[in-house]
């Protein structure tokens, strides 16, 4: 494995999956002789956390209508924001305007 010039390096999936290291986790650094140690931190606590997260956020999506299920969370915050209306065809943006 490589070390990038930032010193970033890719912690193998299987690795990652055994130790219960996530997108988001934080992990330790530690010297043990000359040996890098990584070692997650709260990682349980975090997982616990997204996963009430998606459930909780399962249930509002099933207490939806029927018409809004389908939409994602901008549409649904410009709808209740009165911003545009519910079925307005969506325009992709213009290429170099801002």
């Amino acid at each position: 494995m490589q070390v990038t010039g930032k010193g970033q390096v890719t912690i193998p999936k299987h690795i990652r999956n055994a130790a219960g290291v996530a997108p988001g986790s934080e992990v330790e650094f530690s010297l043990e002789g000359s040996r890098i140690v990584i070692t997650p931190v709260a990682t349980a606590v975090r997982n616990d956390r997204r996963a009430a997260l998606r459930k909780a956020a399962a249930r509002v999506r099933a207490s939806l209508a029927p018409e809004f299920r389908q939409l994602g969370a901008q549409e649904i915050m410009e709808f209740l924001r009165g911003d545009e209306p519910l079925n307005k065809p969506r325009r992709p943006a213009a290429r170099g305007s801002r």
